[in-house]
């Protein structure tokens, strides 16, 4: 089962959510990311959250329109979208396709991202879409093959202590069995040598950010997610 998580954050290419929808997804509103949702045009299955970024008019809306909302209170131990990543999980997603991740308050996008490491989520392949970039999340094993234009920037961002036999091919610059540290900015800003390429790592976890001018097909992006369950 595949999920479309909506958050707070910053929504800049609502025509691209909307190319990316399928019509067995499972959508889920993080609070305010319900807001984005409907400015798809698309009613969320389930909002979560403390709701204090939903405007009241938005909040009647989902109620007349008969839609699940999950309030828990303002002052809680999980933001709004680990509660929703948690929702989307334990009812049997093992697909997660994540917007409204980036923007705004900087703790919030940093955390938004270091959350994806969890592993409450371990047996879901995360994805976040944020206009001309796409960002997967890499565990111990996995193997993604990237499909886009030469010169398109390939960023890996280790999310572990260490990130090992870390292995790229269609690389301009190319690492074979490489250690990549926390922190380090050795595999920032790589580029496609030709229209694909592959990344395999060991041990770790890891963010793949694919950086593109070329947003039109959308589709591409969700093929290489599904490439990722491929194992040496």
């Amino acid at each position: 089962m595949r999920a479309v998580i909506f958050a707070n954050g910053a929504f800049s290419s609502p025509e691209q959510a909307r190319d990316a929808i399928r019509l067995d997804d499972i959508l889920i509103a993080a609070d305010g990311g319900a807001v984005h949702c409907r400015t798809l045009g698309f009613w969320p299955s389930v909002v979560i959250g403390d709701l204090d970024s939903l405007p009241d008019s938005d909040r009647d809306a989902l109620n007349t329109h008969g839609i699940q909302i999950i309030a828990y209170p303002r002052d809680k131990d999980q933001t709004d979208l680990e509660l929703a990543l948690n929702y989307a999980v334990q009812n049997g997603a093992d697909e997660i396709v994540l917007f409204g991740l980036i923007g705004g308050r900087l703790d919030h996008t940093l955390a938004n991202l270091l959350l994806l490491s969890r592993e409450e989520w371990g047996t879901a392949r995360l994805m976040v879409i944020d206009g001309p970039d796409t960002v997967y999340l890499l565990r111990n094993g996995d193997r993604i093959i990237i499909r886009g234009k030469r010169g398109d920037i390939i960023s890996l961002v280790p999310l572990s202590p260490e990130v090992t036999g870390v292995t790229t091919h269609g690389l301009r610059w190319p690492l074979k069995r490489a250690s990549l540290q926390f922190g380090c900015t050795l595999s920032l800003s790589n580029e496609l040598a030709d229209a694909t390429a592959q990344v395999h790592i060991e041990t770790g976890k890891l963010l793949l950010i694919h950086r593109t001018n070329d947003d039109r097909n959308i589709e591409s992006r969700f093929t290489t997610l599904q490439s990722r369950s491929s194992k040496e």
